[in-house]
């Protein structure tokens, strides 16, 4: 490989002095099976025959949460799941699900925990089965998906029936179970006037269960057993985003018919022109929200134009498109040339002047790489045109949160952030400091509408982000706003502090709210990610509390983890402390 189309991965690992980086579904170098003489962790006692053991590395995406040695088992199906239940229950273990690791949050494992007394439940090897059920009556059809089915595989399942999604991530190497727990979503709000498809939802991807299988608590028999769970009881509420507090083995989800997409994607708009205040004119990211209802912005730092990705539903294909036939049509954002990797080089070693120099050769990159293969103007299916990042992207950490608010308020909600975040930078810069390196992203979708389920439900996930609040219905629209930034940045999480506490405050009252992403980074401190007590304690539950019937809220779900699995075998120190 030369210095010129070294891959991000690579050179991450050699700028950074970390272990290589890999893709999804990964085997660390140094798995051993437990009858190995060379493992190094007390062999956990009595553990279930017939379930392979072994003692390997975990490593989070991002790199932040890295364990050289964790206890990991590969069960065989969800009875397995319940056997190891009862054991760690029985010995004083604990278990964590793990799938692709691909996240920032630590739900899985917390840094700096003992593991002695842990073990990792993999999910990918063998609970990843998908079954379709395409029926006959419109809005009907349901996919059934194992714990560690990868996205993809959902998503390939159901276009061979003809089938899809209104709303998805924009990567496929996650598990179902994974995005599931945190209410992951996509960029997808339906543009003016659009006739919605019956099965689709805007919302997350828990609002598109229909039922689920866990792994709880029966007080009756005093041992874990499978629960099946409806969309109709209330029950399954807490459990549809649940940030890992139980253990999911099997779902099944609603989908609609699928249909083409194009993505006309443009980096010539000048960030003040997209983001201006409603009801300007001119090439509006609100004029765009209009006229097609799927849309995101990356705007790279100290650039003037940001990246535009604009997704039109269009049965037809235009003459101008080039069709495409499979996901991942944007092979340049996996690789950067020399120039970007001497200069991420220089940030990673302390030289933040470098800053504004990579922000313009990372926008440069990319109009490069969209004019090199035709990226300007796709068309496809749902899922080839949804699925834009692969796993092995440039790695960085990421603030913000997502605003819920009325669509009337997509203009203002955004402009609000960027003029602050402009300014800030702009301050930072004349004092010499450069604490974010990396882009600001923005996108939208809807919320959690119980209209869009196509079964008799009980009602929206309990903590999901995008719940609706019913003491404000007007609220139909949630903005994700992220930064991100290289990990290890100086400053970086002051200035993710700040920006934190300027959304809470900025996005309040009768105007809109503010709510954590579960996947990414929140309760920070100067220092550090989920560390800041008072965000932890009171800050994120009155969140959850607020506009929400009593019995129905943040409280009501930590009870209901609490009942399903009284001896917190599925936790871990963040979630003892946020859910405690």
């Amino acid at each position: 490989m030369t210095s010129s189309d070294m891959s991000r991965r690579n050179f991450l690992a050699a700028a950074a002095g970390a272990a290589a980086l890999t893709t999804v579904g990964w085997t660390p170098a140094h798995a051993l099976s437990s009858d190995d003489p060379r493992v190094t962790l007390p062999t956990p006692p009595s553990f279930p025959d017939g379930i392979p053991l072994f003692q390997q590395g975990y490593e989070n995406w991002v790199q932040e949460i890295v364990f050289d040695e964790v206890w990991t088992c590969t069960p065989a199906d969800a009875k397995d799941v319940v056997r190891l239940a009862n054991w760690a229950h029985a010995n004083g273990y604990r278990l964590r699900p793990r799938g692709t690791m691909h996240g920032w949050s630590p739900l899985t494992l917390v840094p700096g925990q003992d593991v002695e007394k842990v073990v990792l439940v993999d999910t990918l090897t063998r609970l990843n089965h998908v079954t379709v059920d395409a029926a006959a009556e419109p809005g009907r059809a349901t996919v059934t998906a194992g714990a560690g089915a990868l996205l993809t595989a959902v998503l390939t399942a159901l276009q061979d029936h003809g089938l899809g999604w209104a709303n998805s991530p924009a990567i496929g190497e996650l598990s179902i179970a994974g995005i599931l727990a945190i209410d992951a979503h996509g960029a997808t709000l339906p543009a003016d006037g659009e006739t919605v498809l019956p099965g689709a939802s805007f919302g997350s991807i828990s609002n598109l269960i229909t039922r689920l299988t866990a792994v709880v608590w029966d007080g009756g028999r005093g041992e874990y057993v499978l629960r099946e769970f409806t969309r109709a009881e209330d029950a399954i509420r807490p459990l549809l985003t649940h940030l890992g507090r139980t253990f999911v083995t099997e779902v099944t989800l609603q989908a609609g018919p699928n249909y083409r997409l194009r993505c006309e994607s443009s980096t010539d708009i000048p960030w003040r022109e997209l983001f201006a205040p409603a009801g300007s004119p001119g090439r509006t990211f609100e004029s765009f929200v209009a006229r097609s209802g799927r849309v995101e912005a990356i705007w790279f730092p100290f650039t003037d134009t940001p990246y535009l990705k604009v997704w039109t539903p269009t049965p037809t294909k235009p003459p101008q498109s080039r069709e495409v036939t499979g996901p991942y049509n944007y092979p340049y954002s996996d690789s950067i040339p020399k120039p970007l990797t001497d200069l991420l080089g220089q940030i990673v070693a302390g030289v933040g002047s470098a800053t504004p120099l990579f922000g313009q050769t990372q926008l440069a990159t990319f109009q490069a790489g969209l004019a090199a293969t035709g990226g300007h103007d796709l068309w496809g299916w749902s899922k080839d045109v949804l699925f834009y990042l692969r796993a092995t992207t440039l790695r960085m950490t990421a603030g913000g949160g997502v605003v819920l608010t009325k669509r009337a308020d997509i203009a203002r909600v955004i402009n609000e952030f960027v003029t602050w975040h402009h300014a800030r930078q702009q301050e930072l810069q004349a004092q010499g400091r450069y604490p974010i390196n990396g882009p600001f992203e923005v996108r939208l979708c809807g919320l959690d509408d119980q209209s869009e389920v196509t079964v008799e439900t009980s009602g929206p996930p309990t903590i999901s982000a995008l719940r609706p609040r019913p003491d404000h219905p007007e609220w139909d629209t949630a903005i994700w706003m992220n930064v991100v930034g290289v990990p290890g940045t100086p400053g970086m999480s002051a200035y993710f502090r700040e920006m934190e506490r300027f959304m809470r405050a900025n996005y309040s009252g009768d105007y809109a709210t503010f709510r954590p992403e579960w996947a990414k980074g929140w309760a920070f401190t100067d220092d550090a990610a989920f560390q800041d007590a008072e965000t932890i304690d009171s800050v994120i539950p009155d969140t959850y509390r607020a506009g929400v019937p009593n019995g129905d809220d943040w409280d009501s779900a930590r009870a209901a983890y609490n009942a399903h699995d009284p001896h917190r075998i599925f936790s871990n120190p963040l979630l003892d402390r946020l859910l405690p």
